[in-house]
């Protein structure tokens, strides 16, 4: 077994088990605010952790590259997709405002 077996054979359980738990917040969690929470840092460091995983059984550069643009796809993306979302949950009134311990939000000049 070479090190990037070994490091192939590590980072993608671990990959997989992030995605796994983001999935279960996902149902397991009570209001909006923390599914989109479980829902954008574990499946960006689980498909991270996959993709890095991935990288050692390449061959060459030419077969690392989309791998390393989907990585920063996947960080450039999910921060914008879950600041939108609870941003539009906030001013809908999505989001149960008594639970929120600063609402930055609701400061009006």
């Amino acid at each position: 077994m070479s090190v990037g077996d070994l490091i192939t054979a590590v980072l993608m359980p671990v990959g997989a088990g992030f995605s796994a738990l983001g999935a279960l917040g996902l149902v397991r969690f009570p209001d909006i605010l923390t599914r989109l929470h479980a829902a954008t840092k574990p499946h960006t460091i689980g498909l991270l952790l996959v993709l890095f995983g991935a990288m050692p059984q390449m061959n060459r550069l030419a077969d690392v590259a989309p791998l390393v643009l989907v990585s920063l796809f996947q960080l450039v993306t999910a921060p914008v997709v879950g600041q939108t979302v609870g941003t539009i949950a906030y001013r809908t009134g999505a989001v149960d405002r008594d639970v929120l311990v600063v609402d930055e939000s609701d400061r009006r000049p």
